[in-house]
């Protein structure tokens, strides 16, 4: 019944490179107003095969073997001029990165109108209409000046609605999102796709959704396929798939999920290791040609202490001022007044030869390895760097350490003269994490490390730092918008919004019981799979209470 009126249809699809299959034989329907979801791990194929729907694939990348069916026309036979015509006028694509996909050096309405005047005979004056008034419906404050300004003007989550806006302009029959709200926070993500959702059903839109956010797949998703390494292992009803999973690699993937995991009791009577007193940054305001712009408080008067051996999660939506403060307690942004005390001694006023020597027991894994590791160094070259500053140790000395490091973190010996490049993401992520280590850090600061990383992979990242702080005791300032590896990771959690604290509490008090309506939106907007003490997962979602209790689905 359901391939008489499937929007999308592909059959036995097989890609390849060279003779290198990375898409074999995968079969599966979308009907007309369904959302379907791809899910899998980094590397599984699934957003190649997205994207040879609209035949974008590398130049490297063919499509060996198998047909894809648009509404019973085959887009493998389409001629490239009869592709085009489908190509946003009918299939729409939102792709991970919308900076990427969006031309830095035109504005925004140019961008959208392009498709508009591509696919509908329209005036300049008619598209310009259209344009402002699907600004307005994504919810943009200022639709006009939206429409004459740039992409570097706005942040990830109004530039993913901008993008949004502009495939929805041509409502098309087939929305392809790839991967569509990947480091955005739980409010953005929620925004994002409740966005997505109702301007397909206006429309009668089906949706092709690839995810790694098992979560955010059960709360949305009708139907959903699991794929590893190139092939689809297990597909069906979202809620047969993910709640009760039939193939083991479905399993390992939902064992993936964060859970809450006992932490080890800690004692806080003594004296804490950083004390962060009434801190306030302040950004200047920008420069423009004929006036300047006012001052932005990032960060307002927080007071925060950490203690040796513990965790505390930064949690908030984009621009709390999460980062601003992780990176000002290394000395990577200006403070404007307040106090930071490492043991007693005050940051802000040492020596700068003082204060270098002792800010190098606070160290920083930053949110995307790839770009804090220099790509022309060696890994070994990379985690041995911050030992120059170590006078005691001999060059040997310094060796055996760094080998020492790359063991601690899970990677051999055979990585040792490697580039960056040549690491994949997690590997790249424990090479930042043994750099910050090899000094044995008094403090580790954490930027949002497991962002952009598939479930498997978060979860020996969040392992493996969970295990480094048992060893070395060091505590831990963990920034993220993902609540479940907070809800697995902190002992204490601080909600910032606007720059504040607006509540502060153990990891208990503000998952089962938040006081601040800001918390409280923050928990409603994120969905968990939990899985029960008989092993039964459960799709959870927090409702927006005083109690924040737990709404079992």
């Amino acid at each position: 019944m359901l391939s008489q009126r499937a929007v999308l249809s592909t059959r036995d699809l097989t890609l390849k490179v060279g003779n290198l299959t990375i898409v074999d034989g995968a079969s599966f329907e979308v009907a007309p107003g369904e959302i379907f979801a791809v899910v899998g791990e980094s590397g599984s194929g699934k957003t190649m095969l997205a994207r040879s729907i609209l035949n974008l694939l590398p130049a490297a990348v063919r499509i060996a073997d198998g047909s894809i069916l648009f509404e019973s026309t085959d887009l493998t036979k389409l001629a490239e001029r009869d592709l085009r015509a489908i190509r946003g006028g009918r299939i729409g694509m939102v792709f991970q990165e919308p900076m990427v996909s969006l031309n830095p050096s035109r504005t925004i309405g140019n961008q959208m109108m392009e498709g508009l005047r591509l696919h509908r005979r329209l005036s300049r004056h008619e598209a310009m209409k259209l344009c402002l008034d699907m600004l307005e419906r994504v919810r943009i404050d200022d639709p006009r000046g939206c429409f004459d300004a740039f992409p570097h003007q706005f942040s990830g989550g109004m530039r993913q609605r901008i993008l949004l806006a502009s495939v929805m302009l041509l409502r098309p029959t087939l929305l392809i999102a790839d991967e569509p709200t990947t480091a955005l926070d739980s409010l953005l993500q929620q925004e994002i796709m409740e966005l997505m959702v109702e301007l397909c059903r206006e429309n009668g839109a089906a949706v092709l959704l690839i995810s790694h956010d098992l979560p955010l797949v059960a709360r949305y998703a009708a139907r959903v396929a699991v794929m590893q390494k190139g092939k689809i292992v297990e597909q069906g009803p979202a809620r047969d798939v993910l709640l009760r999973p039939s193939h083991e690699y479905t399993c390992r993937l939902l064992d993936s999920l964060p859970s809450r995991v006992q932490r080890k009791s800690l004692d806080r009577s003594g004296k804490p290791v950083l004390q962060v007193l009434d801190l306030t940054i302040v950004h200047a305001g920008r420069r423009r040609l004929f006036a300047t712009s006012a001052p932005k408080k990032a960060v307002d008067h927080v007071s925060l202490d950490l203690y040796p051996g513990e965790t505390v999660a930064l949690v908030g939506a984009s621009g709390s001022g999460k980062t601003t403060l992780g990176r000002s307690l290394v000395g990577l942004i200006s403070t404007t007044a307040g106090k930071v005390l490492l043991d007693g001694e005050e940051l802000t006023e040492l020596h700068y030869r003082v204060g270098h020597a002792v800010r190098q027991r606070i160290q920083m894994i930053f949110q995307d390895p790839y770009s804090s590791l220099d790509p022309r160094m060696h890994i070994d070259a990379i985690i041995e760097e911050p030992l120059r500053h170590e006078a005691t140790l001999t060059s040997a000395g310094r060796r055996e350490r760094t080998l020492a490091v790359l063991s601690d973190v899970g990677l051999g010996r055979e990585f040792v003269g490697r580039f960056p490049h040549q690491l994949s993401g997690g590997q790249r992520q424990r090479v930042a994490i043994a750099r910050a280590i090899i000094r044995r850090p008094d403090i580790i600061i954490a930027d949002e490390p497991v962002s952009a990383l598939d479930m498997t992979v978060q979860k020996q990242i969040l392992d493996l730092l969970a295990e480094l702080q048992g060893r070395f005791n060091f505590a831990c300032i963990f920034i993220s918008h993902d609540l479940g590896a907070v809800e697995q990771i902190a002992d204490r959690v601080v909600v910032m919004n606007g720059g504040r604290f607006v509540e502060i509490g153990t990891r208990s008090e503000i998952f089962d019981r938040p006081q601040h309506p800001y918390t409280r939106r923050l928990l409603s907007a994120s969905s968990s799979l939990d899985r029960t003490m008989g092993g039964i997962i459960r799709l959870q979602t927090r409702r927006n209470d005083l109690g924040g209790r737990l709404a079992e689905q």
